[in-house]
């Protein structure tokens, strides 16, 4: 028997352990568990290569409770270890400088055990004594016992242990007593070690009889030693990917399809990445890619070795090669990482690309759920993107799809305005924007549904890439103007009568608090419709983005009241009605209004023209008291001609018919208006 102290500078390490790690304590079962592991396959590759000579026998990891003895005790039959080893591995930590430490590392719990190679010591995160029983391989050793109490004095002793292979026995404190519960460690053993390389067995199974849990002579396996992603593409079908699916995620649909990657040049990495179905208001949940290492599991926090666009997957990726530290918890900041990252992103951008060409109508079929993926890759990673362009879909209002550059030579001859520059109408909501999708269809032009989560963004984007392109929602003005050419419509109204019936519609649109309505007039076809509303594109985009950010910078906008175009048809019969029964009703009163203010025009311009060329103090100040006296006439004549025309639309039941169908075609005419609206239709009957 011997006695020591384990090799370190300051008696304070166990407290170090208890304290720092205490957030992270369950990964405890993990690295033991993951110990037993390496100590099996070990002892493995020593008897292929004639080094062991001895019988192997099942190799399997166990786990046994003893609730009465507050002991939880990790077995194997691996290649054990000598006294010497012991002193090597267990004894000997390369720890220096406690305060040090503590100082460095009092913001980051997590970073002990990879830093200091205390993978075996997170055992006593959790127990008050730990015991190691151990009988090495190698011909004539010793099995010997190491114990010691959460101090830096341990003992080691001979003992007597028939099997080869270690036993760790931890004596569990009362603080941690939920680890002495099968239920908690069934939970860890299901989270961490489910596809272990070795058999890890927990007590037996059991099947229900008689009203209550038997236990039989079976091993309780909790693992599976070969899972998919160590097999070869070639041997697996559809439905071995969807069954492993279900095992991963038992509560989810089928995934769209899988990507395996297998590759060992210039680095190790395996894995299966699903591409998963997106209901329309999907809560993004990016902790669905779990990480191994040698098939142990290593974290669900995969963000700095998949690319962002790529943490929207399911699935599973495995590499020794990601370095990591030795509590297996962590990624190191590495040249590797960014290797794989990059691969994985080509990888999944060549198979899409390879799924495309093979299957294109199939493609198409998946492509509502694929467009989240590949538009967010497209926005985020420049190499994704330049492949993607190949494969990224538009799909029109008619459910047609087509690449970026089929599409581009399709609409590019009637698209094209008067500057030159391709216009892509498009629409957000198909049903709500219908009556203008159909009047573009009526002209001509294609119309491409863009209603995802990230389109608007998306937009934004492509109009940077794409040369001499520009995007329009097909109601961000009247058909005539979403694409300018050079020959317009004239229009049959003069001056006058626009600003006479600016007032007579102004007076009627429901501006308020959260929308304010602008009246123009436009030179439509006399089979357009009477009057259309429209919202202005770049402030329709910018309260967009500003509600998807959730304010910030852009909350400026986002604040702001919905702005909205009413644009009335100057040549369309019913606005002429319109104008003729103002003429006849208020047309003297308004005309002779109009003759005193352009009167008084005229007096202004004069006073303006004497003031031309003097300084402020130069002017009499009877001519600046001139001068006010006529600007405030030319305000009242104004304001009454304002309030005769508004009180002439205030009586005429077609203004508001018009006003309320263009309103009713936005989806726009609610609650009292509505009912309003199908009263006065009634009416007019």
């Amino acid at each position: 028997m011997s006695k020591g102290n384990i090799g370190v500078t300051t008696e304070n390490i166990f407290p170090i352990i208890k304290k720092f790690l205490y957030s992270d304590h369950e990964i405890f079962l993990r690295e033991l568990v993951s110990n037993a592991v390496d100590a099996s396959q070990k002892l493995k590759t020593l008897s292929s290569i004639g080094e062991f000579k001895g019988e192997l026998g099942e190799m399997k990891v166990s786990i046994h409770v003893d609730e009465k003895k507050k002991t939880l005790t990790i077995s194997d039959n691996g290649i054990g270890m000598t006294a010497e080893e012991i002193e090597k591995y267990i004894n000997q930590i390369a720890f220096s400088g406690a305060e040090e430490f503590l100082d460095k590392y009092k913001d980051d719990a997590n970073a002990i055990i990879g830093h200091f190679g205390l993978g075996f010591y997170s055992s006593f995160m959790v127990a008050k004594k730990v015991e190691i029983h151990t009988l090495s391989h190698k011909e004539g050793a010793t099995a010997v016992k190491w114990s010691c109490d959460g101090s830096p004095e341990y003992n080691l002793e001979e003992e007597a242990k028939d099997a080869i292979g270690t036993d760790i026995i931890l004596y569990i404190d009362d603080e941690n007593k939920q680890f002495l519960e099968k239920a908690e460690i069934t939970k860890l053993l299901n989270k961490y070690c489910r596809f272990l390389p070795v058999e890890v067995v927990f007590g037996k199974k059991t099947e229900w009889k008689d009203g209550k849990d038997v236990e039989l002579d079976e091993d309780n396996v909790v693992n599976d030693t070969n899972p998919l992603w160590t097999r070869t593409p070639n041997e697996l079908k559809d439905e071995d990917y969807n069954k492993f699916y279900k095992d991963l995620y038992p509560m989810s649909e089928d995934p769209i399809f899988n990507i395996h990657l297998n590759v060992d040049y210039p680095f190790n990495l395996t894995g299966i990445l699903y591409f998963p179905k997106i209901k329309n208001n999907v809560e993004v949940q990016k902790n669905k890619i779990q990480l191994y290492s040698n098939q142990v599991f290593i974290t669900d926090s995969v963000e700095n070795i998949v690319p962002e666009f790529l943490t929207l997957l399911h699935g599973v990726i495995d590499s020794p090669d990601i370095p990591l530290n030795v509590s297996r918890s962590y990624l190191q900041a590495d040249g590797n990482v960014k290797k794989i990252s990059n691969h994985i992103t080509k990888k999944v951008a060549d198979r899409l690309a390879e799924i495309f060409k093979a299957d294109r109508k199939g493609f198409e079929e998946k492509w509502d759920s694929l467009r989240l993926f590949i538009n967010y890759g497209m926005l985020t990673e420049e190499k994704f993107y330049d492949k993607a362009q190949k494969f990224s879909l538009f799909k029109n209002s008619d459910g047609k799809y087509f690449t970026m550059d089929e599409y581009n030579d399709i609409v590019k001859d009637n698209q094209t305005d008067k500057d030159g520059q391709v216009v892509y109408l498009y629409t957000t909501d198909v049903e709500e924007q219908h009556s203008f999708i159909q009047g573009a269809v009526d002209k001509g032009y294609d119309v491409l549904v863009m209603d995802g989560q990230l389109d608007s963004h998306f937009i934004n984007h492509m109009e940077q890439k794409l040369d001499k392109t520009r995007f329009v929602r097909v109601d961000g003005d009247v058909v005539e103007k979403l694409i300018p050419k050079e020959s317009t419509l004239e229009s049959s109204l003069s001056t006058g009568d626009k600003d006479d019936l600016t007032s007579v519609f102004a007076a009627q649109v429901p501006n308020g608090d959260k929308m304010n309505f602008i009246v123009t007039f436009e030179a439509m076809g006399p089979n357009a419709n009477p009057a259309v509303i429209t919202q202005q594109e770049f402030m329709r985009r910018m309260k967009e983005m500003s509600a998807m950010q959730g304010g910030g910078g852009m909350n400026f906008y986002g604040e702001m009241p919905d702005s909205y175009q009413i644009a009335v048809n100057e040549n369309h019969p019913l606005v002429e009605r319109i104008l003729a029964d103002k003429t006849e009703k208020v047309g003297e009163q308004v005309d002779s209004l109009r003759g005193k203010i352009e009167s008084l025009n005229g007096k202004r311009q004069e006073l303006e023209k004497a003031k031309e060329g003097k300084k402020d103090e130069e002017i009499p100040q009877a001519e600046k008291d001139e001068l006010a006296d006529v600007d405030k006439k030319i305000s009242d004549l104004n304001t009454k001609k304002t309030e005769i025309l508004s009180g002439f639309s205030t009586d005429n039941k077609l203004v508001s018919q018009l006003i309320d169908l263009a309103l009713l075609s936005n989806n726009m005419l609610k609650g009292e208006a509505l009912t309003k609206f199908v009263k006065r239709s009634i009416d007019l009957i």
